[in-house]
């Protein structure tokens, strides 16, 4: 039924759970490869909500020979322009980023630039399923004059990873590090990516596994929309059937069918919060289909039986044999609630595979 006037409750939507023993995915990342940690960020860079509710206009993976030091790129449109893109370096270590680390990988970066292999990034993301490690992060946070000082005296002096570079820091690449905002080097956490990544509800599924948890459905709206026309349809030719008068919309208030009818448009928006929680971890497998199809084969036997005389015996038959099958065949079987399996008759009657009056 509709809401209460004044309720302000937020719908609690898809999300996923982990259940007993089940690996939580911040923990799952540590176990893989490399190449999937990479396809990891790549995927969920792809999903990420950019201000202004934006999306990248071309994500790319570049990781391996030849990337430039840049594994993931992403772009805000559609041209590789000056501060139009971020760079997303895809660290898979079994410990927290050093700056003995880090730096070697900057001083890459800075080498590219220079050599104009792309231009300036807007942002560079360190991505490390252990997270950046204290010592680095401490450096990261004391901003970016200091973060750039320690970084100019471990290439000039040779520490830190840079043992045997400083030949390699010629005027040209010390314009590019100049022409760089140090605060622009930023840690992506997993916290960060898996929730991009979540964004897309089945492929967060497919890649850990992790129990999808149905949502609060839809409240049903006041009146019946366009999308009802056809089971509401029938459920008129029911009642009118019934009154032997015609019935309509109107009609129903105050009527002997008023109830009838509001808990039949229930058990439809059931069903079709079902159908939503289909949609968002089975996009394309057509899981609510095949649970319309076990439903309908379950019901047909009682609907078509010659006792039943009259389209309100039908739809009363139809409702009472769907509440009481056994779809445990079904992916779905697992988020079934009480109203479902009564609202996919309605569901079979808006798609004209039943009919209740003959």
């Amino acid at each position: 039924m509709p809401q209460k006037s004044g309720t302000t409750r937020k719908l609690r939507k898809t999300r996923h759970v982990a259940k007993g023993g089940v690996i939580q995915p911040s923990s799952q990342v540590i176990l893989l490869n490399h190449d999937q940690w990479e396809e990891f960020i790549l995927a969920s860079a792809r999903q990420r909500d950019l201000p202004g509710g934006s999306h990248y206009a071309v994500v790319k993976r570049l990781g391996g020979a030849g990337d430039g030091g840049r594994d993931i790129e992403a772009r805000y449109g559609q041209a590789l322009v000056r501060d139009g893109w971020d760079l997303y370096q895809a660290k898979h270590y079994g410990k927290g980023l050093t700056q003995s680390d880090a730096f070697p990988e900057m001083a890459k970066f800075f080498k590219q630039l220079a050599s104009k292999t792309y231009p300036r990034p807007n942002f560079y993301y360190f991505c490390c399923p252990l997270a950046v490690g204290n010592e680095l992060h401490n450096t990261m946070a004391s901003g970016s004059a200091t973060f750039k000082a320690k970084f100019m005296d471990a290439w000039t002096n040779e520490h830190t990873g840079m043992k045997g570079r400083a030949a390699e820091l010629t005027q040209d690449v010390q314009d590019a590090i100049d022409d760089f905002d140090f605060d622009r080097f930023i840690e992506c956490t997993v916290h960060d990516l898996l929730a991009w990544h979540a964004l897309d509800k089945a492929a967060h599924h497919g890649l850990f596994g992790i129990v999808p948890e149905r949502g609060d459905d839809d409240p049903m709206p006041a009146q019946p929309t366009g999308y009802e026309s056809i089971y509401v349809n029938e459920l008129l030719r029911v009642y009118t059937e019934d009154n032997t008068s015609p019935v309509g919309l109107a009609d129903l208030p105050g009527s002997k069918y008023e109830d009838h009818f509001d808990s039949h448009r229930q058990t439809f928006y059931c069903a079709e919060g079902l159908q939503r929680f289909s949609r968002d971890i089975y996009p394309n497998e057509r899981e609510f289909e095949r649970l319309l199809d076990m439903v309908y084969a379950g019901i047909r036997p009682t609907v078509t039986q010659l006792r039943l005389k009259t389209g309100m015996d039908r739809v009363d038959a139809a409702v009472e044999k769907a509440s009481i099958l056994q779809v445990q065949e079904s992916r779905l079987s697992p988020q079934l609630r009480g109203g479902d399996l009564p609202g996919t008759c309605h569901h079979l009657a808006n798609d004209g595979r039943l009919m209740w009056v003959k």
